[in-house]
């Protein structure tokens, strides 16, 4: 076989001269180049925003869902929700590695999690064999190909598979808030109660020291006592994620009336943006790590505000973010618990 472009521009079929990503549509032929990896996809986890989107067109139906996902790898070659154009993960074992990365600490038959978006990855599907909704997973039998710039984790032996997989799934998230909490911060989580929120809860609470506060919020009450009997968050608030002035005034409530020097948004719905934005201070930080998150309700929202702060988007991956996240759930006994119950 031949070399392929290192970020897969070779696969793409149209329009020519895009990345995989950007391209509605990909080769996803499961004969590799030499700079490619093949393997046997055995679960995806589908992206939050774009799972809950293809489940409320399904209307909760599982054959229907089944039928979707199959419907756009088919006529894009890749799982890319053409709604929300986000994707997810995958897990499965390496069938073949070309031999341009023959030299990769990487053999046939090792279990791996892709940590480049499903948007991107040329995939084909054989069989939908079960669907979790539970925790966004459709577990199938199909290929998958990695170019040679995707990055994967290889599956610890010291930890189930699918706990692994349910924390790669979001690994960016905590080890972006390693890098952008400190000493002393106030921060607010909104999406508190799911994976990424647990996770990013832990990593602030770290972060903060004893004179910082970490306050989370969710849609309903549900993970009050998992995040405050865990010590996973100082104090925690009901609030709709849409409703920006409601967030605001409870937020600031619970923070002393002042406003806080970081927002993480990890929310898998729309219209979240201002809600993030409003209880930061001037020169404070706002990550948002959701797919629902718009550029433009964020940026014009702080805009009209007069509020200049720094916004961040969550690109899914920071430097050893993989092993920041599964080092987690081997730190916290207590949240590696809550996972297994509800995760997995």
């Amino acid at each position: 076989m031949a070399m392929g472009n290192k970020y897969g521009s070779h696969r793409v079929i149209e329009p020519k001269g895009l990345l995989p990503q950007a391209a509605q549509k990909i080769d996803n032929s499961m004969e590799i180049f030499d700079n490619e990896i093949l393997i046997d996809v055995t679960a995806l986890n589908i992206d939050s925003a774009s799972f809950h989107q293809l489940w409320d067109e399904a209307q909760a139906d599982e054959e229907a869902l089944k039928a979707k996902i199959i419907e756009i790898v088919n006529e894009r070659g890749k799982m890319q929700n053409p709604v929300t154009g986000s994707g997810g993960m995958l897990m499965g074992g390496v069938a073949e590695i070309g031999s341009a990365l023959a030299g990769r600490d990487l053999a046939v038959g090792d279990r791996i999690a892709t940590l480049v978006s499903l948007s991107l990855t040329p995939l084909k599907i054989e069989e939908i064999t079960a669907v979790h909704p539970e925790i966004e997973r459709v577990e199938i039998k199909g290929q998958a190909i990695l170019f040679e710039s995707g990055i994967y984790a290889k599956l610890p032996n010291d930890m189930s598979e699918n706990l692994a997989l349910a924390a790669l799934d979001v690994c960016g998230a905590p080890a972006q808030t390693a890098h952008i909490v400190n000493a002393n911060d106030s921060v607010l989580i909104l999406g508190a109660g799911g994976k990424s929120g647990l996770l990013c809860a832990y990593e602030a609470m770290r972060r903060v020291g004893p004179c910082g506060r970490v306050v989370g919020m969710s849609r309903n009450d549900r993970p009050q006592a998992t995040l405050l009997d865990n010590n996973l968050v100082h104090e925690f608030f009901v609030a709709d994620a849409r409703n920006p002035v409601e967030v605001m005034e409870r937020a600031l409530a619970a923070n002393g009336g002042k406003e806080y020097d970081v927002c993480i948004n990890v929310v898998n719905i729309e219209g979240s943006e201002m809600s993030s934005i409003l209880p930061v201070r001037e020169g404070g930080l706002v990550y948002f790590f959701s797919m629902a998150t718009s550029f433009t309700r964020a940026a014009l929202g702080a805009e009209g505000i007069g509020k200049d702060l720094t916004m961040m988007v969550g690109n899914g991956y920071s430097k050893n973010h993989a092993e920041i996240t599964l080092d987690i759930l081997r730190q916290s006994d207590a949240l590696r618990k809550i996972f297994e119950e509800n995760y997995l």
